[in-house]
């Protein structure tokens, strides 16, 4: 709170400056701009005053649905889905959990030995499709 006073004290000077900008590329374009708007108007391919041609927005469906080829299918697997991986890991966590509690240790044997059965399966089918190739 300031006191009552017959003196006049300094206050702090402002200092506003409002910065101008000179982007050359800028100026460039708006120019370039302006002049292929204006040869367009000329042409008639532009009405006075019709901004969606130039920035693409007006022009960008026209045509679009004339190339239209349907939806294509992704070749997929259904271990090589996302959705699938995590599910099978969510799953395979809730079992080891489930398993310790009832189980006790062992459980992680016995898994040991389920998933080394699991690894053997997959490869021989693997090197079996691979011999069927050659």
């Amino acid at each position: 709170m300031k006191f009552p006073s017959i003196f006049r004290t300094a206050s702090p000077m402002r200092y506003d400056i409002k910065p101008r900008y000179y982007d050359p590329i800028k100026e460039e374009i708006e120019q370039r701009t302006s002049r292929i708007k204006k040869e367009l108007e000329n042409e008639g391919l532009l009405q006075p005053g019709d901004e969606t041609n130039l920035n693409g927005y007006g022009t960008g469906i026209r045509g679009s649905f004339s190339q239209y080829k349907g939806i294509k299918q992704r070749d997929t697997s259904l271990f090589s889905s996302t959705a699938m991986i995590r599910t099978l890991l969510f799953l395979a966590m809730v079992m080891l959990a489930f398993g310790y509690i009832y189980i006790g240790p062992e459980i992680f044997t016995y898994l040991l030995y389920v998933g080394m059965i699991a690894a053997g399966i997959f490869i021989f089918f693997r090197l079996k499709n691979r011999a069927k190739d050659e």
